[in-house]
């Protein structure tokens, strides 16, 4: 089991959050540009119309991608907590109920997004000009969704055992086999938005299947038998988690929304409007997903030392979740606000786009600061097994903020595209300020473990 499985209740916290959290941020860089790359590419092949195609049509994929995510993690915060209280003997149940569970709400995410894609995208004021290449993009990359559910689930197992070493490994092959599989496809085959949404899934299902084969030759070590009466849903751990898993799906989801309801906003002022809000998203996610890695990480520290109940230990993880983060966040910002017109001049060459980019910049430079603060917080959050206040911050976040503001500024205070990203960007202080707040409270210490 020590080949895969990390004890992180004793030892140098900064030193273990350091070198834990690494492959994360790597990880996470490499799925943001595993995305980019498409953009990359269909903005040089294809145009404004097909950038807004794609920055659409993931937007609408990653509302199930969000909800994976998020179930996974009640099942990574339960795998991190039997970790650290010891009882090592009960991964079985867990995994094969996580697995089972995950390919279900896959089949069902497939016909969601398969079957109402054209008035899913009539929903969001999808441009004319990209219609028919975004809903190739939706068909494409939602039939195969499933692929996507399996590696996240994949990953938050080997999260919660302490283990970011594999998941860099084949998100690398993913981004490596879909950069490949972009050129062909949509640069020398000239198949366009549907080339490149078909170089996404092939890489997510190479990426996928490999891990699966690595993992069952190494069952042992993993925790995990593979046997055909293991794939099934133990009633208590499935209690366990979809009561963590479902409200921070849901939170998921529901930001996700809020992401949809500002890009449905945005497109309603054009095709240069929504090219250069979906390029500056994709920046963004950069910025913001690889930070995340910091919270990946310290969210299965935080359970670990929770369930041994060294209080401690905890708040170190948090304290270093936040300098690790600003370090991070203000080196990019370095660049990013003045030079970061560079950034979007590799999505594409439209004078107008890059222009624009100016205004994306500097009124979504909030949501970094604010970022830096949750992913201590949410770490914690995640980490104790504290689900429904992820939930209710959530809300707070996409729904209140996100979307009250964004219509606030951009329609009734009239800044438009401004107003709009603005709101955007100052969402966050819904989950970070209550988040420190439940923090420095102290009352954490008060609920009880998940086992």
């Amino acid at each position: 089991m020590a080949s895969i499985t990390k004890d992180y209740t004793k030892g140098s916290i900064p030193k273990q959050l350091f070198f834990f959290m690494i492959p994360f941020m790597l990880s996470n860089a490499l799925q943001v540009l595993y995305s980019a790359v498409d953009m990359v590419i269909v903005g040089r092949f294809v145009g404004s119309a097909g950038l807004a195609a794609v920055a659409q049509g993931s937007q609408i994929v990653n509302f199930a991608v969000m909800f994976f995510m998020g179930f996974s993690t009640g099942g990574q915060t339960l795998i991190a907590q039997i970790i650290g209280a010891q009882k090592r003997s009960e991964l079985n149940k867990v995994i094969g109920t996580l697995f089972s569970s995950i390919f279900l709400f896959g089949i069902v995410f497939t016909l969601f997004l398969v079957l109402p894609r054209d008035a899913i995208l009539h929903l969001v004021n999808m441009p004319e000009e990209g219609f028919d290449m975004a809903k190739s993009y939706v068909l494409i990359c939602g039939g195969g969704v499933i692929f996507t559910a399996g590696y996240n689930c994949v990953a938050s197992v080997l999260r919660g055992m302490g283990d970011s070493k594999r998941p860099f490994i084949f998100i690398t092959i993913a981004s490596l086999t879909n950069l490949v599989l972009d050129i062909l496809f949509t640069g020398i085959f000239g198949w366009g938005v549907p080339g490149a949404a078909a170089a996404t899934i092939l890489g997510q299902a190479f990426s996928f299947i490999l891990s699966i084969v690595y993992l069952y030759k190494r069952k042992e070590a993993f925790g995990f038998d593979f046997k055909r009466s293991s794939f099934a849903i133990d009633s208590n751990y499935f209690k366990i988690i979809v009561k963590q898993g479902i409200p921070m799906a849901v939170q998921s989801a529901v930001v996700n929304i809020s992401f949809i309801f500002v890009s449905a906003l945005v497109n309603s002022m054009g095709v240069i409007a929504a090219a250069t809000f979906g390029v500056g998203i994709k920046i963004d996610d950069v910025c913001t997903r690889i930070s995340a890695g910091v919270q990946f990480a310290s969210a299965p520290m935080v359970g670990q030392n929770y369930a041994a109940k060294k209080f401690d230990r905890v708040k170190q993880v948090v304290y270093f979740s936040w300098i690790f983060s600003f370090i991070y966040t203000f080196a990019f910002l370095a660049y990013y606000l003045p030079f970061g017109d560079s950034l979007f001049a590799l999505f594409t060459n439209d004078p107008a786009v890059i222009a624009m980019s100016a205004d994306f910049r500097y009124a979504i430079f909030w949501e970094f600061l604010f970022l830096c603060i949750m992913r201590g917080t949410n770490g914690l959050i995640q980490g104790i097994g504290f689900a429904n206040l992820s939930l209710a911050l959530g809300i707070l976040d996409g729904v209140v903020l996100r979307i009250g503001l964004s219509v606030l500024f951009g329609l009734v205070f009239n800044m438009g595209f401004v107003g709009f990203v603005l709101g955007f960007g100052l969402a966050p202080i819904g989950i970070s300020i209550p988040g420190m707040i439940y923090f420095f409270s102290g009352k954490w210490k008060t609920r009880k473990a998940l086992v």
